[in-house]
């Protein structure tokens, strides 16, 4: 059943996970542009081509405002997206979901890719990878942006785990920024034990979000010093498989 959000945008609702697959007082293109495009376009704003993980697709929220981002700002960049999702039944359902009218102009995108599974064109280029995205990253490498936006860990661990974002570690290249709606201390250590350096920022001023990176860096953000975390709370854990 479609579920209208703050922002007139619609979700769904995953009775697997028991959760939507967006915060309906934010809406779903605004979560999606506060909390991973911005803030990674904002990092990268230098670069001209960009290597996009997104995980999960889901309903493509996060690709699809990309690209829509890019495009409605006249930014000089070049988007290589990959996205895993292991539900092929949801996608074959985005055929008939009602996208928001901001959508419009990039709907021969979303057409295309829904059916084939891909799209590319001189500018933009998406994979769509239906199966595991545990071993779809194992494939990947020199990714510059990371949207962390799956289940919350609750439900879905296996895609929180110190073995997985080592590997998302592995993946990625020197400059990367991994985006993410959690900042459940667990989650922020299992990124910190795979080899990131951990940041807290808040866009929109009512709620923070976390931002990890290879190396530390001078950027608008709060630094999270994991190790002292670690010291005052001993019964703090990582998530492992």
């Amino acid at each position: 059943m479609i579920i209208k959000t703050k922002d007139n945008s619609n979700t769904l609702f995953s009775t697997k996970y028991n959760q939507h697959f967006h915060d309906l007082k934010t809406g779903a293109i605004n979560e999606s542009l506060m909390k991973h495009v911005i803030p990674a376009l904002e990092f990268h704003k230098k670069k001209k081509k960009l290597k996009i993980l997104d995980i999960c697709f889901g309903l493509g929220y996060n690709t699809f405002s990309t690209i829509n981002y890019v495009l409605e700002n006249q930014l000089d960049k070049e988007l290589q997206i990959f996205s895993p999702e292991l539900d092929l039944e949801l996608i074959d359902s985005l055929k008939n979901f009602e996208f928001p009218q901001e959508f419009e102009k990039i709907s021969y995108i979303i057409k295309e890719l829904i059916e084939t599974k891909k799209y590319k064109d001189e500018k933009i280029e998406i994979e769509l990878y239906i199966g595991d995205a545990r071993e779809y990253i194992k494939g990947l490498k020199d990714i510059d942006i990371v949207y962390q936006d799956a289940f919350s860990s609750e439900v879905n661990s296996e895609l929180w785990t110190v073995e997985y974002f080592t590997d998302i570690f592995s993946a990625t290249n020197e400059e990367t920024v991994v985006t993410t709606y959690s900042i459940a201390s667990n989650v922020r250590l299992s990124l910190y034990e795979a080899g990131f350096e951990i940041y807290e920022n808040n866009p929109t001023g009512k709620r923070k979000q976390t931002m990890a990176v290879k190396n530390k860096k001078d950027i608008d953000a709060k630094y999270i010093d994991m190790k002292l975390k670690q010291t005052r709370n001993k019964e703090l854990k990582a998530l492992y498989d």
